[in-house]
């Protein structure tokens, strides 16, 4: 799907990122947790996430995309989409 693009990153693509080793509110990023659930979403400014737990399939119009642990992602500005939670989720994020 080239809406949503996903990559691994190394400790130190997260060093340059700026991504801190564990999941807490910095001045860039912001921390997210959520617990099993479907619900829908439309980003209003480019997101950037990385997950450090859990599992989520992230449904568009074009298809889905899995989200794991260790995925850093990006949203665009403008996609709706359907969030189905499979397993708790907590990741840092930050809009562009």
């Amino acid at each position: 799907m080239d809406n949503i693009t996903i990559r691994k990153l190394t400790s130190q693509d997260k060093k340059k990122l700026g991504i801190p080793d564990s999941p807490h509110n910095t001045l860039h990023w912001s921390v997210w947790k959520c617990q099993p659930s479907t619900f829908p979403w439309k980003y209003s400014d480019k997101e950037i996430a990385y997950l450090y737990q859990g599992r989520a399939l992230v449904k568009t119009s074009d298809g889905q995309v899995e989200l794991k642990p260790g995925d850093l992602v990006t949203f665009p500005k403008g996609l709706s989409c359907t969030w189905e939670v499979l397993e708790d989720v907590c990741k840092v994020y930050k809009f562009e």
